[in-house]
């Protein structure tokens, strides 16, 4: 059975760090894209960050770009974001998602992933 787990929300400060990890079970995505996603309450679930198989290849949301880092360790089967100058407009709960498709650069596009984490919860107080 396939899982992607998240860890590493919290509740922080306005300008706070937060390192949010992707650990994934039950095959390994060394050759998949994979991305971050996130839902406040009351709207839709959004782009954050995008990365391709190798980790060259990273694409993100206008509202994150120069302040969120998205990488990988495909040894570890593990993806993370690092969110720093963090804002309140970025609590929500982030969602980490796996192509099924090999060596895919990556996408903002919901649809284009097959498999989902149940999320974690990122509070950022102001």
């Amino acid at each position: 059975q396939v899982q992607l787990v998240e860890s590493g929300g919290g509740l922080v400060q306005a300008g706070a760090s937060l390192r949010l990890s992707c650990s994934a079970s039950g095959r390994t995505f060394s050759r998949n894209a994979m991305g971050w996603f996130r839902q406040a309450p009351g709207k839709e679930r959004e782009f954050v960050a995008s990365i391709n198989w190798s980790g060259s290849v990273t694409y993100y949301a206008d509202s994150v770009k120069g302040r969120f880092t998205i990488s990988r360790d495909n040894a570890k089967n593990t993806m993370y974001l690092q969110m720093n100058s963090l804002k309140p407009e970025d609590t929500a709960v982030y969602y980490c998602a796996a192509s099924s498709i090999y060596y895919a650069l990556g996408s903002r596009s919901r649809t284009d992933y097959d498999y989902w984490g149940q999320g974690t919860q990122a509070t950022v107080s102001s």
